[in-house]
């Protein structure tokens, strides 16, 4: 009977039940107060991090399992739905997942050359999302993919051979993990209702209770900046509980002898330790000119869901031309699947993107901002040097490339090149206004363009 409730509501919970979830909530930037780090080896890891400009961040858990968004079916909040009427039922099952989750398919060195193949320069895998299910071998839980059917597997302590495999491609390596811990009774504890995502009794009635929280919270976060190699970023999710809370003030500076310059990001959290800002599945109105990072999924969960639609190269070409011009790095989200592999379809995507990057890639890595970065479908970027600028024309969807392609502002000097072929071209200029020809026959799809910036234009 119990192995036909879990069948049942696996079926039930697979056919995109959440599907309203994954806009439901999501962290914003935090606009205002960004304060610059102090330590010298935070501001030079920082800029390394904005050469990188293109990352992946792995949502990979229970969810997985039947496939559903990631963590927040077990949230009992108003804008969640279930297909059944027992919270406590849905629960048991959800917590049952860990005894189902075997991936016996997992090979990180493959996701490795997959990124790395799409032109990523640092990833972000998800050590343990809200649910409170450990994607490491922590010995402060039991609830963990070492202590499961995967425990007697040899990658057992998953995140360490994913780390290790993205390190052996030279990408820089960010933990994500949640600050909110949902299966751990000193955050929601049985003998209290969970009606939100927050803890579910007072902490001036239970001091004890959360003391152990900060204890267990801090330790864990210790584990991962102490036995997994160099950690370059430590991306802390759950901004309704603050790092400070549970111990970050007193984390970092100890993290930060064994991990140089350890980028902290706790989110939407303003003060010293967002190093950089995260804005969600959006992108910022303007240009902003301090450290920041638009999280965006290539479907639209952040973890494996059946059936789902992903964007295409040319999509993901465009958003990421957007948000460099406007001084930002994209970190997009894939979900491997329950049996650790990545999606074909995935593969192909991601394949397309690196394919445009190998080309175009100058306009993108490693540069900086240019004060006039738009214009329509222009996004402007410019090199370090800030006299070579580069014009990428992010193609609309459906569109074709013109012959013309026309912007104000950022008066060329000199040789103008199309990236991709080394081609030189033709272009004008009348007053303030570049005319640029293109090619015939170049294709359908987002172009980049070299030149010098003409002096005091």
């Amino acid at each position: 009977m119990k192995k036909l409730i879990i069948s049942l509501l696996a079926g039930a919970y697979a056919t995109g039940a959440f599907a309203q979830a994954e806009n439901s909530f999501v962290h914003e930037q935090s606009e205002d107060g960004y304060v610059w780090p102090t330590d010298s080896l935070v501001l030079k890891k920082l800029d390394e991090w904005q050469d990188k400009k293109f990352g992946v961040l792995f949502h990979w858990g229970l969810y997985s399992v039947p496939g559903i968004v990631e963590s927040w079916s077990i949230c009992s909040e108003d804008w969640i739905t279930r297909r059944t009427d027992n919270y406590q039922e849905y629960k048991d099952w959800y917590w049952g997942l860990a005894d189902e989750f075997n991936p016996v398919e997992f090979d990180p060195q493959k996701w490795a050359e997959i990124m790395d193949d799409a032109g990523m320069k640092y990833m972000i895998f998800t050590t343990k999302h809200h649910d409170g299910f450990n994607m490491f071998d922590t010995k402060y839980s039991d609830f963990s993919i070492a202590k499961g059917p995967f425990a007697d597997n040899p990658k057992r302590d998953v995140a360490k051979h994913v780390f290790d495999a993205f390190r052996d491609k030279d990408f820089m390596i960010g933990a994500y993990y949640s600050k909110p811990d949902w299966h751990s009774q000193w955050f929601w504890n049985d003998y209290y209702a969970t009606p939100n995502r927050r803890i579910n009794y007072k902490k001036e009635q239970h001091p004890d209770w959360w003391q152990n929280y900060v204890d267990f919270t801090k330790n864990q976060m210790e584990e991962l900046t102490t036995n997994y190699g160099n950690i370059d970023i430590l991306w802390l999710d759950g901004g309704w509980i603050t790092g400070d809370e549970v111990g970050l003030n007193e984390l970092l500076p100890e993290a930060r002898k064994r991990n140089p310059g350890l980028i902290s990001v706790d989110r939407v959290i303003k003060g010293p330790n967002e190093n950089y800002q995260t804005p969600e599945r959006g992108i910022p109105r303007t240009q902003v000119n301090h450290p920041w990072e638009s999280c965006i999924p290539l479907a639209d969960n952040w973890g494996y869901v059946p059936g789902e639609k992903f964007k295409t190269p040319q999509e993901i070409v465009n958003i990421l031309s957007e948000i460099v011009a406007k001084g930002g790095c994209f970190v997009l989200g894939v979900g491997p699947t329950p049996q650790g592999t990545i999606l074909p379809e995935v593969e192909e995507t991601l394949k397309g993107v690196g394919q445009w990057l190998d080309a175009n890639g100058k306009a993108i890595y490693n540069t900086r901002t240019t004060p006039d970065y738009n214009d329509g479908n222009v996004w402007f970027t410019a090199d370090k040097d800030g006299e070579t600028l580069y014009a990428i024309y992010a193609l609309p969807m459906g569109e074709n490339l013109p012959d013309v392609i026309e912007w104000e502002g950022n008066i060329p000097t000199g040789k103008m090149t199309m990236l991709d072929g080394k081609r030189n071209l033709k272009y004008t200029v009348n007053e303030d206004k570049v005319r640029v020809q293109l090619p015939k026959n170049h294709g359908n799809k987002p172009i980049a363009i070299e030149f010098k910036k003409k002096k005091n234009a």
